[in-house]
């Protein structure tokens, strides 16, 4: 029997984060930010600052490419850089007040989104869902703290 590819594991997770994505960003656009920095301002809310490197780190992507997500959202009002207290070789980035305000705003599109998407699943399926991304996250993670061990971790759709 020949499974089509376009119901394996890999396209169905791409496609259902391509289509979050696309939705988030429509929802979202009068906020005039793209997906990579929404995902930048986010970890700087919950980290309350953070240097380059890690952000490149925490967003898989190269850190000069960073640095000039970060320079066109300094020009915007959204963050700051400050030098690091202990080293003054790093520069650390950090929300503004504009960019939290926003985050709080941007919360509750985000989980009506999810509930969107989530719509038509028992609060089981939703459990059995959630519980078996973190398996398959903790599978393939080789011991680098699989999906980030956040809020998947609380059985929660955020």
């Amino acid at each position: 029997m020949k499974i089509d590819p376009r119901n394996s594991l890999g396209f169905l997770l791409h496609d259902a984060q391509r289509l979050m994505r696309k939705h988030f960003e429509a929802r979202g656009s009068e906020y005039g930010l793209s997906s990579a920095q929404w995902r930048l301002l986010v970890i700087l809310v919950k980290e309350d600052g953070a240097a380059q490197a890690r952000l490149a780190e925490l967003l898989e992507i190269e850190p000069i490419s960073v640095s000039r997500l970060i320079d066109r959202m300094e020009e915007g009002g959204w963050v700051e850089r400050r030098p690091d207290a202990n080293d003054r070789r790093v520069r650390m980035v950090f929300g503004t007040a504009k960019a939290r305000d926003a985050f709080e705003k941007v919360k509750s599109i985000a989980s009506d989104l999810y509930e969107t998407a989530l719509t038509g699943l028992s609060a089981e399926e939703r459990e059995t869902l959630f519980h078996a991304l973190r398996t398959v996250c903790d599978n393939l993670s080789d011991g680098e703290g699989a999906c980030d061990g956040t809020q998947t971790r609380t059985g929660t759709s955020g």
